[in-house]
């Protein structure tokens, strides 16, 4: 950078300055800046011409006062005229005032481009280094279209100097961020991975960094990076710290290098076995050096060193392919369990949780149970302590379950309120997971509800009541546990909701006991019915009818409690009725109607837990789904569905031919015998790379999906490796949804499984816990193996119940080069899809309004535009959002009125919809009203996000 000289000391600058900083207060401090915002007014609005050296100074001045909070409103042009100076540091003062104050939509912005690309031609470095900063510091999208194009030219030419060759590749890299599309891939992609190769480091770390950006979206491109990045890594490790002088930081060659280049590694699988061998060494030598004594006690040669460590282990662990190396760093990990230092500690235990993962170095993590249940215990850190917690969870298997299920259960009790529902998760999907002797099961789970029953979500007690059905030889102990739990003076209400459960499916199992009698197994759960809330309420009114087929000889006390008035005349609509109906059926049914009616719950079809889901959902992406699906010890477990139901499905009416698509939730009423109970596996499935837990949403799902709502066709994801396409139709209550997936990668996709997941999978189809499906969905199954470059199609058939208002889940999973991918989109099924469009003259639409007038039924909302007021898009999103779209019935011709019928199986819902415009305010008022509130809420929140 060019020396500055004596005359640019800028000495009226140092001077208001210091006026600023002796200022004795605020107001003193604004009278100044106004008497300085003056003067630089009138010279800058004076007659006589200013020099390049005032100039600047007045400039630096209005910079300075930005700088304080202040706003300012002139100055732009006198400082895109320093960009046409000669002088350095006039230039230097021009962009920083551009790049500070200017921003992408100035008047300024084509001469400030003009001047960029004067500078970029100039071949001046100096010059062109002030350029890069200023398009890279500014960044805008405009900026973008203009220089683009240009920079990959500055940076792999052959005459460019090593500074704006660094200052290039990051002002690329800064472009790409913020608008890669504008970004165009050519020639240059195949040149600038030749800049790893460059004899100057400054120039490599750029690179480094813009290829691995570049690398993630588009891996073929950049492919050829894998061999010079290994042979650029494998100089820097095996050289001494002197040959890299100026790059090496206390003793450490090149750190900061060594990390990029380990991380560009991690975008692909293992390379070829001649640089595989290459990069083996270096990766060992790493290894190595960390074992070495330190060179320097101080704190950042550590750091250093451990940071190209742990990048040099997260690369061995992401290859997973090296039974020597996944071993030798689980055991450097180990070392580190201990460390003085909490943040190695941490990062120790998080590695290691991926470490777990592998068959290679699961047992070498085992090794290590007794420092990791201590950490657990003595740990300061709460997030430490998680970590741990994660560790004990990974390393879990059937050899040491039952020892880290206490150890989490005796934690559990004084552990941070924060993580207490995650521990509580993870307790129940191991016990079940590692569960051989099924009481040791039922007792976990119930000493799980006692110690955090707050924690306890429905998922988990939903679970316990599959196992005991599908279980015979558990259930008269499921049964006799709960009984003796429930004589605890204070319960939790989960521990009740189970009991309920079991003891009306099982209570006959030990009602030969006379300490568990009939009568006292009645009135130890009706001891616990004033304490519960409505849902508990309702189950157990559904456990007393049971009773009444189990033991005829309390039918009438039981049919006294169903008689009194706090049930008959109960404020809540749901237990009054479940009262009448059951006290009706004790009444009039015959024991042979009432046996069939209320008969054993039959088991559960063999499905995934749910329990590990939301697990998955909790923790976010890449911390349990990834590590799981590659777990190598798929043990046997217990049969089980997601959510239990209560009265046999037998006592349901058969459903019509597409209500049942696919079976959610009720046994199927066909002739196939339930599947057997067994010791196979229940979480198998959820482990395995067919069914892993559900990913998170990928990034931008919510965006693409709102695209959907007013249409039915187009393109609903795309990354650099697989385009998602949609195309749909509805009528009525039906809808068919054709999925296209095409592989954009030369490789094939392996074991791809698409998977529909719909949120009321959750619910139950029977009455005893109150809930129903709103969406029967039927897909046919796809081509586990998917070509590079070809196409699949997945069928979708979809059925609307009743009203819903989450959209159900797309969940992916396949291998691809050796990784497994897992994504999940929101699949655009809404409500308003089953709008069916009404035609209305305008004394009838007024008419209808009128009738809609209750408060519950219309939803209004005032929003903001987000998009250009043009009438004819609004009239288009009005139409393909479902409704008919009614001409001159509103008075005001500028709004909008439409009308529809929601169709769903059980019901029609009629929608009338109007939307004001208000084209001077850029607003809107959205009002909707239908019969139903819910149904309300959901259509305007829905076509709210259109405009």
């Amino acid at each position: 950078m060019p020396a500055v000289s004596k005359g640019d000391g800028m000495r009226g600058l140092a001077v208001f300055i210091s006026d600023i900083r002796n200022c004795k207060s605020k107001e003193a401090e604004i009278k100044r800046i106004n008497k300085e915002l003056a003067n630089i007014r009138s010279k800058f609005k004076g007659d006589k011409a200013l020099d390049g050296y005032s100039k600047k100074k007045y400039v630096c001045k209005l910079l300075f006062i930005f700088l304080l909070g202040h706003d300012i409103d002139f100055g732009h042009m006198e400082a895109v005229n320093l960009l046409s100076s000669n002088r350095y540091t006039e230039k230097q003062i021009g962009y920083l005032f551009i790049s500070v104050l200017v921003n992408s939509n100035s008047e300024l912005i084509r001469l400030i481009n003009n001047a960029i690309k004067n500078d970029l031609a100039s071949r001046n470095p100096t010059f062109m280094g002030l350029a890069l900063h200023c398009i890279a510091n500014v960044g805008s999208r405009e900026m973008a279209e203009a220089f683009a194009g240009e920079i990959p030219k500055i940076l792999v030419a052959g005459d460019t100097m090593d500074s704006v060759k660094q200052s290039a590749a990051l002002c690329l890299l800064r472009l790409y961020r913020t608008s890669p599309d504008l970004v165009p891939m050519g020639d240059w992609t195949s040149r600038v991975v030749h800049l790893l190769n460059d004899q100057h480091l400054g120039v490599v770390t750029a690179a480094t960094s813009l290829i691995t950006t570049l690398a993630q979206k588009n891996p073929e491109e950049f492919k050829t990076s894998v061999s010079l990045a290994v042979s650029r890594l494998s100089r820097i490790v095996t050289s001494a710290s002197t040959d890299l002088q100026d790059y090496t930081y206390y003793f450490v060659p090149a750190p900061w290098l060594s990390v990029k280049l380990l991380r560009l590694l991690q975008c692909y699988p293992p390379p070829d076995p001649a640089v595989r061998g290459r990069l083996t060494e270096c990766l060992e030598t790493i290894l190595n050096k960390a074992q070495e004594p330190p060179k320097s006690k101080k704190v950042q040669h550590s750091n250093a060193k451990n940071a190209v460590l742990f990048e040099a282990i997260s690369l061995i662990i992401h290859h997973d392919s090296e039974p020597n190396l996944l071993v030798r760093a689980c055991n450097q990990l180990g070392q580190f369990l201990q460390h003085r230092e909490t943040n190695l500690r941490y990062l120790a235990l998080e590695s290691m949780c991926t470490l777990a993962s592998s068959e290679f170095s699961h047992e070498a993590v085992k090794t290590h149970i007794e420092t990791v249940i201590n950490a657990l215990k003595t740990e300061r850190d709460v997030s430490v302590r998680q970590r741990a917690v994660d560790l004990l969870y990974a390393m879990c298997d059937r050899s040491n379950a039952q020892q880290i299920v206490a150890e989490m259960l005796n934690y559990l009790e004084t552990a941070d309120y924060s993580i207490r529902e995650e521990i509580v998760l993870k307790v129940a999907i191991l016990a079940e997971k590692y569960a051989v002797d099924y009481t040791w099961y039922v007792d976990t789970i119930l000493n799980l509800i006692r110690i955090a029953g707050d924690y306890v979500s429905e998922e988990v007690w939903y679970r316990v009541i599959q196992i005991v059905i599908n279980r015979d030889d558990v259930q008269g102990y499921a049964a006799k546990t709960v009984f003796e739990a429930l004589q605890a003076p204070a319960c939790h209400e989960n521990l009740v909701k189970v009991g309920g459960y079991i003891l009306g499916e099982f209570g006959n199992l030990i009602a030969g006991d006379p300490r568990s009698s009939p009568l006292i197994q009645f009135n130890l759960l009706h001891s616990k019915f004033h304490l519960c809330s409505v849902p508990t309420r309702a189950l157990l009114l559904s456990t007393y009818i049971k009773f009444v087929n189990l033991f005829p000889e309390i039918k009438t006390t039981i049919q006294d409690v169903l008689r009194s008035d706090s049930q008959l005349k109960n404020a809540d609509v749901e237990l009054q009725q479940r009262a009448v109906e059951y006290l009706r059926l004790s009444t009039i049914a015959s024991t042979d109607i009432l046996a069939t009616v209320l008969e054993e719950m039959p088991p559960f079809p063999e499905r995934e837990s749910s329990i590990l889901a939301k697990l998955k959902k909790k923790k976010g992406p890449g911390t349990v789904t990834d590590l799981e699906e590659i777990k190598k010890e798929r043990s046997s477990d217990m049969n089980g569905s997601a959510e239990p139901a209560s009265v046999n499905a037998s006592a349901v009416s058969t459903p019509s031919p597409s209500a049942d698509l696919l079976g959610l939730g009720a046994a199927p009423l066909t002739n196939s015998a339930p599947p057997p109970a067994s010791s196979g596996s229940l979480l198998v499935d959820v482990f395995s790379d067919s069914a892993s837990a559900v990913a998170p949403l990928a990034p931008g799902s919510d965006d693409n999906f709102a695209r959907f709502v007013c249409k039915n066709n187009g393109v609903l994801f795309e990354n650099q490796l697989l385009q998602i396409g949609l195309k749909s139709e509805f009528r009525q209550n039906l809808g068919r949804m054709f999925i296209f997936y095409g592989n954009k990668t030369s490789t094939q996709f392996l074991n791809f499984t698409p998977t529909v997941i719909c949120s009321d999978d959750l619910h139950l189809l029977i009455a005893f816990l109150n809930y129903t499906s709103c969406l029967n969905l039927q897909t046919k199954p796809v081509d586990p193996t998917v070509d590079g470059g070809a196409q699949v199609q997945q069928v979708v058939n979809i059925e609307c119940v009743s009203d819903f208002m989450e959209a159900p889940i797309l969940n992916i999973q396949f291998r691809y080069g050796g990784t497994f991918q897992n994504l999940s989109v929101k699949l655009p099924i809404t409500l308003n899809k089953f709008f069916q469009p009404t035609e209305m003259s305008s004394q009838d639409f007024f008419q209808r309004w009128k009738q809609l007038s209750n408060p519950k039924q219309e939803v209004q909302n005032i929003f903001k535009a987000k998009h250009p007021m043009d009438a004819e898009i609004t009239k288009a999103k009005i139409i393909g959002f479902g409704s008919a779209l009614l001409e001159e019935v509103d008075p005001n011709p500028a709004n909008f009125v439409g009308a529809g019928i929601i169709h769903t199986k059980t019901t029609q819902i009629g929608c009338l919809l109007r939307l004001e415009p208000n084209l001077q305010a850029q607003m809107y008022r959205l009002t909707l009203r239908t019969s139903k509130e819910a149904v309300s809420q959901r259509l305007c929140e829905l076509l709210s996000e259109q405009f």
